[in-house]
């Protein structure tokens, strides 16, 4: 069943062209599956309550799903460098204009183009270590929760896409480090941050298992590790789901 931080898929039927299907004020991935039925793929944002969730599908009919409760664990870090808990005035405008790019590009919707897979590799091969969700506090103090998945691999390490997409944003920013984002279609977003290097620019077309960046410890990191977002419906979502590696609630 879905989950806060999971995804729900939900069934609406076979007909000759996909059917649009909004969540809150978001278009979602809608796919067809096999048997030839349509069905969208939507991410569940981490606060939302345990109940029942409505789409709006285009004809002004709704499908529904049903979100499950899941406790997520804890995770406490130090960090050495104070600003990265309590950024100063400059700090928090600057942390201000890069938010406001790298929610834009978690909105980035192309109509039409159909992800190449939603089963992803991983984009480097190495010990999965924060997983998604945690409930983070920075020397004590808590934070938004852990939106990614943590892989602890070497400085240098290659960063591939995991799924063939657009690079829509790439930039060097307070929290994150070296950033790029991929989009893979319908709103389905890889954003890979701390790198030490980036090798792409907005605009470029990479197939899977290209080369986007290496790995690093730029940005808020307490040593070199790849920090891998998936976002749906401008949603951050366990990328482990796409990998075959998600926890049971």
């Amino acid at each position: 069943m879905p989950v806060p931080g999971g995804v729900a898929v939900v069934p609406l039927g076979t007909a000759s062209q996909a059917p649009q299907a909004t969540y809150g004020d978001q278009r979602v991935m809608v796919i067809q599956d096999s048997d030839g039925q349509w069905i969208a793929v939507v991410g569940i944002p981490l606060g939302t309550a345990p109940g029942r969730q409505s789409l709006l599908v285009q004809g002004g009919t709704a499908a529904t799903f049903q979100v499950r409760a899941k406790e997520y664990a804890a995770q406490h870090i130090k960090l050495k460098n104070r600003r990265q808990v309590s950024p100063d005035p400059e700090d928090l405008k600057r942390i201000k204009r890069e938010l406001d790019l790298q929610l834009a590009a978690y909105r980035t919707y192309r109509d039409g183009v159909v992800p190449s897979n939603v089963m992803l590799d991983r984009p480097v091969d190495g010990r999965l270590s924060s997983p998604f969700g945690l409930r983070r506090f920075f020397n004590g103090e808590e934070r938004n929760p852990h939106s990614g998945l943590d892989f602890a691999v070497p400085s240098g390490t290659p960063v591939k896409a995991p799924a063939a997409g657009r690079v829509v944003l790439v930039g060097d920013y307070f929290f994150n480090g070296k950033t790029v984002f991929v989009d893979h279609g319908q709103g389905f977003i890889s954003m890979f941050c701390h790198l030490s290097a980036i090798d792409v620019k907005p605009g470029d077309e990479v197939a899977r298992g290209a080369v986007v960046g290496k790995v690093g410890a730029t940005g808020r990191a307490t040593g070199p590790h790849l920090h891998w977002n998936i976002s749906l419906n401008a949603v951050r979502v366990d990328p482990a789901i796409f990998i075959g590696a998600a926890r049971r609630p």
